[in-house]
C-alpha cells in the first residue's frame, strides 16, 4: 500500500505510513483525526468496543475522503460507573485521558500538525471534559462528539440516544454486523432526569440493567446505515468542509 498520492481513496493511517509520507501529507493538509473510543459494556448483545468501532469506521471514511491523516485509535476512555461489574471493562480517569492526549498532541504538534480533530462516540461528561480541555501551543483542537448530531428522526421507542440502545446497536449492525447478537438484546428504560444524571457521572448504571439503556431490540442494519450516513454528512459539513480558523 502506498500513500504517495493524495488521490488514493484509502484511509491515511499514520501507523501504516513512513515519516516521509507523513511529512508530505502534512504539507498538503496539516490536520489529524484522532479517534477516541472506549472499552465498555453496551449490553449483552454488543462488543465492548462498540464506541471504538463506530468512531474508527467514521475516521477511516473521512480520512479517505479528504486525504487527512488519521492517528492510531485511543482505545480507552472514561467509562460510566456501574453498580455491578462487567467482564473486560477497562476505564481511565478523566485526568489520565486528558494528560495522555496532551502528551500525544504536543508531540504531533512539533511535527507540523496545525489542527486536531478528536472524534468520539461517548456522551459521558467526564470523558468529554478530558477532550475539551486539551491544551496546545498554537494548533486548533476540535472535539467532535458524533452523538451531538440530531438523530431524533431515526428513533423509535425512546426520545434520545442512550447507551447500547437502538442507535448504538443499529450502527454496529451497519459497521460490524458479525459482532452483534440481537437474540441477547434487552430493553431497559430510564427517566429523562435519571439519564441526565447518568451522563454527568452522578448515577451508576443500575444493577438490574444488562448494561444497556434504551431499546436495542428495535435496531436494524438498515436503520444503522441511515443513521451513519446522516452523522457522516453532518460531521463532514460542519468540520471537514469548514476552513480552520
Amino acid at each position: 500500500m502506498t500513500y504517495s498520492s493524495p488521490d488514493v481513496a484509502t484511509p491515511r493511517r499514520i501507523k501504516e505510513m513512513r515519516p516521509a509520507e507523513i511529512a508530505d501529507a502534512i504539507s498538503r493538509d496539516a490536520r489529524l483525526i484522532v479517534p477516541v473510543g472506549t472499552c465498555e459494556q453496551h449490553g449483552p448483545h454488543l462488543p465492548l468496543g462498540t464506541d471504538t468501532l463506530i468512531v474508527e469506521h467514521l475516521a477511516d471514511d473521512l480520512s479517505a475522503e479528504f486525504g487527512i491523516l488519521r492517528a492510531p485509535t485511543i482505545e480507552y476512555g472514561v467509562n460510566v460507573d456501574t453498580e455491578r461489574t462487567f467482564a473486560g471493562n477497562a476505564s481511565v480517569r478523566k485526568k489520565t485521558l486528558h494528560r495522555m492526549l496532551n502528551d500525544l498532541i504536543a508531540t504531533w504538534e512539533t511535527t507540523g500538525i496545525r489542527e486536531f480533530i478528536l472524534l468520539t462516540a461517548h456522551e459521558h461528561d467526564p470523558h468529554q471534559e478530558a477532550l475539551a480541555t486539551v491544551v496546545t501551543t498554537s494548533a486548533r483542537v476540535r472535539v467532535v462528539d458524533i452523538f451531538a448530531v440530531d438523530v431524533h428522526g431515526f428513533l423509535e421507542g425512546q426520545s434520545e440516544p442512550m447507551h447500547g440502545d437502538v442507535v448504538d446497536t443499529s450502527l454496529v449492525l451497519h459497521v460490524a454486523p458479525a459482532l452483534v447478537r440481537m437474540d441477547l438484546a434487552e430493553d431497559y428504560m430510564m427517566s429523562r432526569d435519571a439519564l441526565r444524571r447518568y451522563r454527568r457521572g452522578w448515577l451508576r448504571i443500575p444493577s438490574d440493567s444488562s448494561g444497556s439503556i434504551g431499546r436495542p431490540t428495535l435496531a436494524t442494519a438498515a436503520k444503522g446505515a441511515a443513521i451513519y450516513a446522516h452523522i457522516r454528512e453532518k460531521v463532514r459539513a460542519r468540520v471537514f468542509l469548514t476552513p480552520g480558523e
